[in-house]
């Protein structure tokens, strides 16, 4: 935050409460879900929509390999118990309660 002569101050724990409504922050940054419906929206030309389908090849370095965005995405779907999530995703009401679960569940 900047004062009016444009140097910065830090914001305090109260108010930053504040400006999110008390909300738990951890909780809605675990919440990718929201994220993975508005990409599976976009068009197949869109940067974001090819990254999220596109497949690593050729070699690699040795160890375990990182786990890629929708391999997170899809473990919390598994957690919250939904199959054919890649369907619901296409109905925006239906994702919309999706996702709103996914705030509240416990496990994610």
């Amino acid at each position: 935050m900047q004062n009016e002569d444009g140097s910065c101050r830090i914001r305090m724990n109260y108010k930053l409460n504040e400006l999110i409504e008390n909300a738990d922050i951890v909780r809605f940054i675990k919440c990718r879900i929201a994220w993975l419906g508005h990409v599976m929206w976009m068009g197949d030309n869109r940067t974001a929509k090819r990254i999220l389908e596109w497949k690593p090849i050729g070699m690699r370095v040795g160890g375990r390999p990182r786990k890629r965005w929708i391999v997170d995405n899809e473990e919390d779907m598994q957690i919250m118990g939904k199959r054919r999530w890649r369907e619901q995703c296409k109905e925006r009401a239906e994702w919309k309660r999706i996702t709103e679960r996914a705030k509240t569940h416990s496990g994610l």
